[in-house]
């Protein structure tokens, strides 16, 4: 402690001492935010009261890009079995990416409660909370750059299925948004005007015909993690339409690499030492979440399990 009064010629503040002696102590806002919001999903999950938001079918089985990608490169493709999903962006506004990811959650999630194609909302702020966010500059304008490459941006995705007597096709092209009147301006909120979002006809009978439930608390939590996020609905969804145990092999051209929207690794350890990471926090908010890399790590196993539980009924 003299060491560090002599140079400050004073007494130093506990925390930078505490920081320089005893570092592995220092537990960041962000840790204890997120300790917050796990301890809120399990809560929510024990009592049967899990706030619901909705994501779109597509875009849990092959997710968008996690980082940014070059200017110059415009199509982003991924493929999950027989699905096929490739996404185009604007020569302008480029390849929606990151936390993108989240204007389709929250698009998708106020036609589902607003029963409409034409979803309306109060603010930009109003998603910033919906996800848990901090409202400053720099999240205004992320948001701002989000709807541009979601508005700009072209969804194709085809899928087969082998009937008795021959293999249908289903293919798909459309844009996210028909029409978009938002006030990016922050004076304005607060106001009696409304951002109104038209939704084209084929993503909104996409989501409502096959609205997939998530907890709103759970992608709270995982809104800043792109990677994790995508693994976490993904495993929800995979979980709960399984029905039994199933095998998904890490690599190759239908492994879990080319489903998820997480970057190429250099070598294969990097991402299993990166995908448990990912289990365990995903474990930490869906204890029962039945996934687990394979003893020689060329696969990930599941089995049926469900992270939405269903309300109890009062007796």
């Amino acid at each position: 402690m003299g060491q560090v009064c002599s140079e400050n010629r004073g007494l130093a503040r506990a925390g930078n001492v505490l920081s320089e002696t005893h570092g592995e102590f220092i537990v960041s806002r962000y840790r204890l935010k997120q300790a917050d919001g796990i301890a809120l999903v399990r809560a929510n999950r024990e009592s049967g009261q899990q706030p619901l938001a909705f994501a779109s079918r597509p875009f849990i089985l092959c997710g968008l890009p996690v980082r940014k990608p070059p200017p110059d490169q415009l199509l982003f493709e991924r493929r999950n079995g027989s699905f096929l999903l490739q996404i185009t962006g604007h020569p302008q506004f480029g390849l929606p990416f990151g936390q993108d990811r989240l204007v389709l959650i929250f698009l998708a999630t106020l036609a589902v409660r607003q029963k409409s194609q034409v979803v309306r909302f109060r603010s930009a702020a109003e998603m910033l909370d919906c996800f848990g966010m901090a409202k400053g500059g720099k999240e205004y304008r992320r948001i701002v750059g989000a709807f541009e490459r979601m508005s700009g941006a072209t969804s194709f995705f085809s899928t087969e299925a082998n009937r008795s007597s021959a293999t249908v096709v289903h293919r798909s092209r459309f844009n996210f948004l028909r029409e978009a009147e938002i006030w990016y301006c922050r004076s304005a909120e607060g106001s009696a005007v409304e951002n109104v979002i038209t939704i084209t006809d084929e993503f909104y009978a996409e989501i409502s015909g096959h609205p997939i439930p998530a907890d709103l608390e759970a992608i709270k939590v995982l809104a800043a993690a792109p990677a994790l996020l995508d693994l976490f609905l993904w495993l929800s969804y995979r979980c709960f339409v399984a029905k039994g145990p199933d095998v998904i092999p890490l690599f190759g051209p239908y492994g879990l690499t080319q489903q998820l929207g997480c970057v190429e690794y250099s070598r294969p350890s990097r991402f299993r030492a990166m995908l448990e990471q990912w289990l365990r926090t995903i474990r930490s908010l869906w204890p029962e979440c039945p996934a687990f890399i394979s003893a020689d790590g060329r696969t990930l196993r599941i089995d049926r399990r469900t992270a939405i539980l269903p309300i109890p009924i009062a007796t």
